[in-house]
């Protein structure tokens, strides 16, 4: 077991921690880069903050007793940040690509309920897209663990040399599903989810900071997407409460102001989702919510 950073009732700083993310890395990223298994937890964090009322809003969450199933992970996110901008992690932070998501819920995560949460940082993986590796955060409750997510991030390398074979872009089919719902994403979208959510990435502030980094325009974050989704399948009169898995697949950013279709199909197992263009023709991210 890793050795790790421990916070008493509250996460670090972020303002440091950004300023840290600034820092130029010593050396570029090759296939040799090895990540090490960094940990870092708080004990005893309050889940209902000042800024819960807030994140409800922005996401499309019901006030209630309940927290949102994704709530955690903005609790999480300065442990985060802590251990992606710690000198020890090898890559540069603004080079990262947040590419899959999954949450498990085994119970609701009650309002006023105090956490313990870990992060880990693990499962390195050389890709023909680069290097991937999951930050693994769990939530537990009197010592019994009732939330855990598996973030995948990607820095983008060069396929090997020698994998012998260019990667393809695989184009699957877009399957049809029964119900679609609007999704409006305003142009401020990202200003508020990173007032709440403490992401202030630059890529989804402003069309001029989001420029810098390649985009026409500021991007979605990709977990307000996800939370947004939740929060409509949330609604729905079949949802079953209670204990769930919600993954996802981020595909194509979302530009800010912008619309998109939330598209989803209920089974008695699980549902599968999906956020498309406008058109409903390319997918923004993709996933499937699992009944435990």
């Amino acid at each position: 077991m890793p050795d790790s950073i421990i916070y008493r009732n509250t996460t670090p700083s972020l303002l440091p921690l950004f300023g840290r993310a600034l820092l130029p890395k010593q050396q570029k990223p090759s296939d040799n880069t090895r990540i090490p298994e960094l940990q870092a937890e708080v004990v005893g964090i309050a889940t209902d903050t000042d800024t819960l009322p807030s994140y409800r809003k922005v996401c499309g969450f019901k006030a209630g007793s309940e927290l949102p199933p994704t709530w955690p992970h903005v609790l999480a996110f300065p442990l985060h940040l802590k251990l992606l901008t710690d000198p020890q992690f090898p890559l540069p932070l603004l080079g990262l690509v947040h590419i899959r998501n999954s949450i498990t819920q085994y119970r609701p995560v009650l309002t006023g309920e105090n956490l313990d949460i870990r992060v880990t940082l693990s499962n390195q993986q050389r890709t023909d897209k680069g290097i991937e590796f999951d930050l693994v955060t769990e939530a537990r409750s009197a010592g019994t663990l009732i939330w855990e997510e598996t973030s995948t991030n990607l820095f983008r390398m060069a396929a090997p040399k020698t994998s012998g074979t260019k990667a393809k872009n695989a184009r699957n089919k877009l399957e049809t599903l029964t119900y679609t719902d609007l999704i409006t994403a305003p142009e401020n979208i990202g200003r508020q989810y990173a007032k709440v959510a403490g992401d202030r990435n630059p890529i989804h502030l402003y069309t001029l900071t989001a420029k810098a980094f390649g985009f026409p325009r500021a991007i979605a974050h990709g977990m307000w997407s996800k939370a947004h989704a939740l929060a409509k399948l949330q609604q729905r009169e079949d949802w079953a409460s209670g204990a769930f898995t919600i993954t996802c697949a981020f595909k194509t950013p979302l530009l800010l102001p912008g619309t998109a279709q939330l598209n989803w199909q209920e089974g008695s197992d699980g549902w599968d989702y999906q956020v498309l263009n406008e058109k409903g023709t390319a997918p923004h991210l993709s996933g499937r919510v699992d009944w435990l």
